[in-house]
């Protein structure tokens, strides 16, 4: 592949819900760009942006690919994203990389949820954008419906600059509306200059007079002779489209059949046209030696500047960075410095990825996308550069993920390579975190939801020959007293030469300080337990607040005052007043009016407004505490409740169900208060087996 300047390049993420035709559009793409001799399909699992096992057998996309396609001396870096929510972080790297992005919508399906979050992501990551239906070829597919509802949806920034000739049911051709030109496919496939059906006149004046109306608007000078009736340019209405594109006052939308190759040679060319290169867009970092801004904004005459956006870690192919060129040009070869590790990095040889295929390149220049093989601490979010010019650029923004399942490797021997295989998986994917949770001895992986951890699951059976079960984790109850209670702990041992005797007597009461397990006092007078006995009371005490006597949760929020006892001059001993206080602990402990605390989240659900009344409704099932609601833009609500954290597991799945995939939610820790008496008395039962016995 040659070497592209950064004119000439395009870095376009296709984003849209998840079988609206992106994957078969980047085959389309590839195939008439001559990349590919052959139209590849998901039904038979041969396409060149879904090569991972998992993908192939899924039939829809887990990973985003890069493909990069040569069309009019033009190199267009097509980024093919997931449309499953679950994978919104690949989404969200690849909105990173990306200087536009192209929405597709099915023409049977409409406007779907994916679709409205597809647009989403482009004002979150501020990127202009064109809209492509596809499946015109099908029967009941309707551009004018798909049209309609983005207009409705979005305003009249919508602006069709091809629409479909369809016949009898058939698709056969298009109108091109900026050239005010008509064409039909001949048995070729060749598209030939035709009259504009009757048909279609109307159509094509009411699109062409909003189009016209945005190109007056992009000056004054444009403005007044639109209105002295002046007609423009065929130059100027590109150039201004272009502009107008470019800057997101106007969105075009045009149209196609991804299987038989139609509608795609134009998507092409309006990539070209009216698509921005990255030339003149906007990127700064800081420079880590004296932290000034560094404007770097894509020129190939600065120092050379790298973020690396993506990272592919596979058992077949290898590991790969995926960066974007910042600024300057970087060479096959160079030695890189990572500004967040603070060390040089050999790079080698300097790909570009089609799919999982490396194709060698010699240089990159500012703008474009590449990617170095088994770089050995670099990892996603990572900038890239030379000693004498230390930028550090801003990570991309990811999701959190908030769905948790514990799992557990069916092979305990496989502990080790589970770990390894998972920290793989964790540095592809950002929104996948694997916590060993050690306070309640359990391993954890968050992620988006259900289905990106049952691919998890599912790839490390495949790939790294290793099995784990799920299920739901363990809640992080604590326990605490309410009560006050003075007991006395003794403990008495005699074998054949030295006993054991240990006695103490504690008062065990509230501290009021539920950061703490306890908080130990003394107030012995008189020596009646030796001051050098005091560590191993302590030490007795602070064993015992690991698994409290009444469901065996960590302890919080005791006060332990020691303030009597006695000791034999022989027999005791650090060991024996340690079992002495954990008997005065236990016995103390269980008379003080001892209850079960549980974890209360803050829970925060964004949704649009017609659907408050069903998740409020769920929250009250969950025993949650609406707080209140923020009316938001986009006709959304924010509702901030607080619930339980043992009735958030499957909470992903719900409020998808409830909202139809729209709604979203985060949570964070808020306090520990009283479990339910139900609650308190289900958990004490399930695990009488935790209490453990201590020797008498």
């Amino acid at each position: 592949m040659k070497v592209y300047t950064t004119e000439k390049i395009r870095n376009i993420a296709l984003l849209g819900h998840g079988g609206a035709g992106k994957t078969s559009l980047v085959e389309s793409m590839a195939n008439l760009a001559g990349l590919t001799s052959r139209l590849g399909t998901v039904d038979d699992g041969n396409t060149i942006s879904d090569y991972d096992k998992e993908e192939q057998k899924r039939k829809f996309s887990i990973s985003t690919s890069l493909i990069p396609i040569e069309w009019e001396d033009t190199k267009l870096n097509i980024m093919d994203t997931p449309g499953f929510f679950d994978f919104v972080g690949e989404v969200e790297e690849a909105a990173t990389a990306a200087a536009s992005a192209i929405i597709v919508v099915n023409g049977k399906s409409g406007i779907e949820t994916g679709t409205k979050k597809a647009w989403e992501i482009c004002d979150k990551f501020k990127i202009p954008r064109m809209v492509y239906v596809s499946n015109m070829d099908i029967d009941n597919a309707s551009f004018k419906n798909v049209l309609e509802e983005l207009t409705k949806l979005y305003g009249k920034k919508i602006a069709p600059f091809h629409f479909p000739i369809r016949e009898n049911e058939k698709f056969v051709g298009y109108v091109n509306v900026v050239a005010e030109k008509a064409f039909r496919w001949d048995d070729k496939g060749k598209a030939v200059e035709c009259e504009i059906p009757d048909y279609s006149k109307e159509n094509l004046q009411t699109y062409r007079d909003s189009l016209m109306e945005a190109v007056a608007e992009t000056s004054e000078e444009f403005m007044d002779r639109y209105f002295g009736g002046e007609t423009f340019s065929d130059a100027e209405i590109r150039a201004a489209l272009h502009a107008s594109v470019c800057d997101g006052t106007i969105v075009p939308i045009t149209m196609g059949s991804n299987t038989m190759n139609r509608g795609i040679y134009t998507l092409l060319d309006d990539c070209v046209k009216y698509l921005p290169s990255p030339e003149g867009r906007k990127i700064a970092g800081i420079n880590t030696a004296n932290s000034e801004i560094f404007e770097a904004d894509y020129d190939f005459a600065k120092p050379k500047t790298a973020l690396v956006w993506k990272t592919i870690i596979d058992p077949f192919i290898g590991k790969y960075s995926l960066f974007k060129v910042c600024s300057g040009v970087i060479k096959s070869g160079d030695v890189l410095y990572n500004v967040n590790e603070e060390t040089e990095e050999k790079t080698g040889k300097l790909y570009t990825l089609c799919g999982n295929k490396a194709i060698e390149v010699p240089e990159l220049h500012a703008g474009d996308i590449g990617a170095f093989a088994k770089l050995s601490v670099t990892k996603t979010g990572d900038s890239l550069g030379t000693k004498a010019t230390a930028i550090r650029y801003s990570k991309p923004m990811i999701s959190t993920p908030y769905t948790a399942v514990r799992y557990r490797p069916v092979n305990k021997g496989d502990v080790d390579k589970i770990s390894q295989a998972l920290a793989k998986m964790c540095a592809e994917d950002l929104t996948l975190k694997n916590v060993n949770d050690s306070l309640n001895r359990q391993t954890v992986l968050y992620g988006i939801g259900e289905q990106q951890i049952d691919v998890v699951k599912a790839k490390l059976e495949s790939e790294y020959k290793v099995q784990i079960e799920l299920s739901t984790p363990k809640v992080a109850y604590r326990e605490t007293i309410r009560g006050k209670s003075d007991v006395q702990g003794r403990y008495k041992k005699q074998t054949g030469g030295h006993g054991q005797f240990g006695d103490v007597k504690i008062i065990f009461e509230p501290s009021g300080d539920m950061e703490k397990s306890f908080i130990f006092e003394e107030r012995v007078v008189g020596g009646a337990v030796p001051k050098n006995f005091f560590p191993a009371v302590e030490k007795g005490l602070a064993e015992s607040v690991e698994k409290g006597p009444l469901a065996a949760y960590p302890v919080v929020g005791v006060k332990a005052t020691l303030y009597d006892g006695s000791y034999h001059p022989v027999d005791s001993s650090e060991q024996s007043f340690k079992t002495a206080a954990k008997l005065a602990f236990k016995d103390g402990f269980m008379k003080a009016t001892p209850i079960l605390l549980e974890p209360i989240e803050t829970l925060k659900v964004t949704v649009p407004d017609q659907f408050t009344g069903d998740v409020m409704g769920d929250l009250n099932k969950r025993r949650g505490r609406v707080l209140g609601m923020t009316p938001v833009e986009g006709g959304k609500q924010i509702i901030e409740a607080e619930i339980p954290e043992a009735n958030i597991f499957g909470y992903n799945t719900d409020l998808r169900s409830m909202t139809g995939g729209i709604g979203e939610f985060s949570y964070e820790f808020n306090r520990y208060e009283p479990a339910p008496a139900d609650v308190q008395a289900k958990e004490i039962e399930a695990r009488k087996d935790k209490i453990e016995n201590i020797e008498e």
